[in-house]
């Protein structure tokens, strides 16, 4: 039994990793509200070294439609300007100096489609990453049985209990995509 729950608890824990990254990718994907999580993961040249935005200047969203970006570093301000230039984000950042100023322009209905078909596809990627996690959950506990560890019976059961917890995690995936799309068409 204790070879079932291990099994179980590795499935669902690489389950939870694959919605994780579905989340962040879903934070990624902008709407037409600020966010930190739209340039916290942008990659910034950095003294010759790619470094996350998030780990050399402070994010703020002090109005629903701009972003600030305070560097801490002052040599830093015009690498993270050209990052957020660069990142295909479709964002103009204006610098001052010390403070970057990124306003958030709203979407075009054309481009919240755009957008919800790409949540669509992330989301269907994260539900196949499930998936496979569930395949592979399924095939330990075949060969389990075949080399006489588990009963037939404890394997059909362990299979319906990693069917349910793979239900479970592609309902949590369709949440967060039918959240995120009706974030994108808000207007």
């Amino acid at each position: 039994m204790e070879m079932i729950d291990d099994t179980l608890k590795n499935t669902e824990t690489r389950m939870q990793k694959s919605i994780d990254a579905l989340s962040r990718d879903l934070a990624g994907i902008r709407t037409g509200r600020a966010s930190a999580a739209l340039v916290d993961h942008l990659m910034v040249s950095y003294y010759d070294t790619p470094t996350p935005l998030n780990q050399i200047a402070t994010i703020a969203t002090p109005e629903p439609r701009l972003i600030t970006i305070q560097a801490w570093d002052k040599q830093a301000v015009g690498n993270i300007e050209k990052a957020i230039l660069t990142s295909g984000l479709g964002l103009n950042p204006s610098n001052d100096g010390t403070l970057i100023r990124v306003p958030i322009p709203l979407l075009t209905q054309e481009r919240r489609q755009e957008l919800a078909k790409l949540v669509k596809k992330r989301t269907e990627e994260a539900k196949v990453s499930v998936r496979n996690v569930r395949r592979d959950g399924v095939e330990e506990l075949k060969s389990s049985e075949k080399e006489k560890e588990i009963s037939q019976d404890e394997q059909k059961r362990a299979q319906e209990k990693i069917q349910a917890i793979t239900d479970s995690f592609v309902s949590q995936a369709d949440k967060l995509s039918a959240q995120k799309e009706a974030e994108l068409m808000e207007v």
